[in-house]
C-alpha cells in the first residue's frame, strides 16, 4: 500500500514515466517493487529524484550527481521528515540545504545558512487519497501509517496528526509516533497533550534525548521550570552532545538562581558549538 507509483512520481516532478525509470536504471535510486512488481518510491526518493533532475538540467555531470545523492541518502536516514531539504547546483558545486544547515554532500562541508522546500505540499493530496483508500479495507500496516504520517507533516500537519493517531491505535507504545505527534500538537498550541505523548515515548524509550528535550520545552511553555530543568538534565544525560539542551538548561539555571550549574551547562554548550 505504501509508496508512490512511477506515474504519480512523473506527474509530481514534471518528468516522463520513462525518465523516472531511466533514473532508477542509472542507479540514482534503488529499485523497490510493490506486490505486483511495480516500482514504488518513498518520499525520500522523490526528494532525491527531483534533485537529480534539477542537477542534470543544470549540466552537472551524472557521475557527480550520483555520488552526491548517494552521500546525501546516507546522511538523511529513512523515517526522517525531509520536506525541509533542497538541493541545488551553485556554480560547479552541489549544495544541500536542510532548514538552517547547508552542506556539500560530497565533502560534508558547511557552506551557509538557508531554509525551504515545497514538495510535501504537492505530495499531501496523494497521501490523503491513499490513506482514505486504506482506511476501509484495513490494508495499511503500522509502518504504512507511520511513513504516510512522516510524508504529510510539512504539507498537511492536521492529516499527519491523524495518521500518527492511527499508528498509535494499532501500536499504542510506538515511541517515534508519540514523539512526532507530540511535536505536531506542540506546534499547534496543544502543549498539555504534547506533554502526554512525550512522556509516553520516554516510558518506552527512557534514553530518548529528543523526547526528553521536547518534553522540557513543553514544561517551560507550561511555566513549570523546576520540572523542565530536571528533564533537560535527562536529555543531556542521554546525549551529552545535545547543545540545545545544555543551552536551555543554562538559561533555566540562571533564572532559578543556580549559577554554578548554569556555568557548567554553558561551558558544555560553548565547547560543543566551537566544534561546528
Amino acid at each position: 500500500m505504501w509508496g508512490y507509483r512511477s506515474r504519480e512520481v512523473a506527474r509530481l516532478l514534471g518528468l516522463s514515466v520513462n525518465q523516472v525509470r531511466a533514473y532508477v536504471r542509472a542507479g540514482f535510486l534503488p529499485a523497490r517493487r510493490g506486490p505486483r512488481g511495480e516500482l514504488r518510491f518513498s518520499f525520500q526518493d522523490l526528494v532525491l529524484l527531483r534533485a537529480a533532475s534539477g542537477l542534470l538540467k543544470a549540466r552537472v555531470p551524472a557521475r557527480r550527481v550520483k555520488r552526491a545523492l548517494l552521500r546525501l541518502k546516507q546522511q538523511l536516514p529513512e523515517g526522517k521528515p525531509l520536506a525541509g531539504v533542497h538541493i541545488v547546483a551553485e556554480g560547479d558545486q552541489i549544495v544541500v540545504r536542510e532548514g538552517g544547515a547547508v552542506w556539500q554532500p560530497e565533502s560534508g562541508q558547511v557552506v551557509f545558512d538557508f531554509e525551504v522546500s515545497h514538495l510535501a505540499a504537492k505530495v499531501a493530496p496523494l497521501v490523503r487519497k491513499a490513506t482514505r483508500k486504506g482506511t476501509g479495507a484495513g490494508e495499511l500496516t503500522v509502518e504504512d501509517w507511520y511513513r504516510w504520517a512522516c510524508d504529510l507533516e510539512d504539507g498537511a500537519p492536521e492529516q499527519a496528526r491523524e495518521a500518527y493517531r492511527r499508528v498509535l491505535a494499532l501500536e499504542p507504545e510506538h515511541p517515534d509516533a508519540h514523539v512526532n505527534l507530540g511535536r505536531l500538537l506542540h506546534e499547534a498550541g496543544d502543549v498539555q497533550e504534547a506533554e502526554e505523548h512525550y512522556r509516553r515515548a520516554l516510558k518506552v524509550r527512557p534514553d530518548d534525548s529528543t523526547a526528553a528535550f521536547n518534553l522540557a520545552v513543553a514544561l517551560e511553555d507550561l511555566h513549570r521550570d523546576e520540572e523542565a530543568l530536571e528533564v533537560y538534565e535527562q536529555a543531556v544525560a542521554a546525549d551529552p552532545l545535545n547543545a540545545d539542551a545544555h543551552f536551555n538548561a543554562a538559561r533555566l539555571c540562571e533564572r532559578l538562581g543556580r549559577h554554578a550549574q548554569a556555568l557548567r551547562h554553558l561551558g558544555a554548550y560553548r565547547k560543543l558549538t566551537r566544534r561546528r
